[in-house]
Order: structure tokens, then sequence, then C-alpha cells
């Protein structure tokens, strides 16, 4: 004697997992996507009353540092150096917050392990 399933009862374990993959594929797809818009962009923040500027890029490298004339003082080095600390330190944030508020609101706010 078979045993016979109710009408209308699937197994839905199979096309669950096909559609719970596709969904995986395409959110990996949109973060690639997103990554590489974020890496072309560029974010600067100052420090010091816009007397140190910094630049980096969305790969989180430095690009350029500005440093006004007038703040350059060879008795002050420290000061200088924490300057620029602050304001590199500042535009890496940026870049980082953005790329995390992006990536969120791509994968719902799941933290997936190694996708960014």
């Amino acid at each position: 004697m078979k045993a016979r399933l109710p009408q209308g009862y699937q197994t839905p374990g199979a096309a669950n997992l096909q559609q719970l993959a596709r969904q995986a594929q395409k959110m990996q797809e949109q973060m690639e996507a997103i990554t590489a818009e974020l890496e072309e962009k560029e974010y600067t923040a100052a420090a010091g009353g816009d007397a140190v500027r910094a630049t980096v890029t969305g790969k989180l490298e430095v690009k350029s540092v500005e440093i006004k004339p007038e703040v350059i003082d060879p008795e002050d080095a420290e000061m200088l150096g924490d300057l620029v600390t602050a304001a590199v330190n500042s535009a890496l944030s940026q870049a980082s917050a953005e790329k995390e508020e992006k990536m969120s609101a791509v994968s719902g706010g799941m933290g997936i392990p190694g996708m960014f």
C-alpha cells in the first residue's frame, strides 16, 4: 500500500532552497555592484578649522593630504601630526559608514561574514 500525500501538499524544501540560493546570489551581485561604486568615490574631511584636509577613496586609501602653510609650525610638529591623523580618520570613517549603510540596506541588516 502506498502512502498518499494530501491534495495540494508539496515538498517545499527543494523549492525554498532554490529560491534562497537565488536570493543570496542576487544579494551578492548587488553588494559587488555597490562595492565597485563606492570604491570609485572620494571622501574628504577637515580638522583644525579646515587647516588640514584629507581625501580618501572608497578603497580606504589616502589619496591626498592638504595642509595650510600657516599651520606648519616647526616648534609644534606634534599638533600638525594630530590634525593630519584626525582628518584622515574622519574621512576613513565617512567611507566606512557609507559602505556599511548601503550594504546593510541590501542585506536587510543581516551580518553576513565575508560579504563586506
